[in-house]
């Protein structure tokens, strides 16, 4: 699959210094890159619709990752890659469905880009990779 910087990776995160570390390696990758501080704001954007993989921190205040990933609804075929700085296994089990990765926090540049490659591999070949 080629990087297109019309395929859209979007990162939710309520951290700025996530969302700034994160849109950097994707767009040096070549991939058109928005960032979210919450996620409501993305709800209330044009993005949802244009979105190929979203980048989801699990804890955030108000809505957090694993709600947003309710709201979003089964019809949604977004991927989606969740990060976190905490161990919360009960987080990584209710992530299940459309989960593409589960990425701790720190993690490499390449963990993330052959996490958003996996997810846009998905994406395009329709298929579950968790059940």
């Amino acid at each position: 699959m080629q990087n297109s910087s019309s395929t859209l990776v979007t990162v939710v995160d309520d951290d700025e210094s996530v969302r700034d570390a994160l849109k950097g390696p994707l767009q040096s990758a070549g991939f058109a890159a928005a960032v979210f501080s919450s996620a409501e704001e993305f709800l209330r954007s044009s993005n949802r619709d244009k979105t190929s993989c979203l980048i989801l921190d699990v804890h955030m205040p108000a809505m957090n990752g694993l709600e947003l990933q309710r709201r979003l609804g089964a019809q949604c075929r977004i991927p989606l890659i969740f990060i976190t700085a905490l161990d919360d296994p009960s987080a990584r089990t209710g992530a299940q469905r459309r989960r593409v990765d589960f990425l701790n926090k720190p993690f490499s540049c390449d963990a993330l880009l052959n996490a958003v490659l996996a997810a846009l591999h998905y994406k395009n070949d329709r298929i579950e990779v968790f059940r």
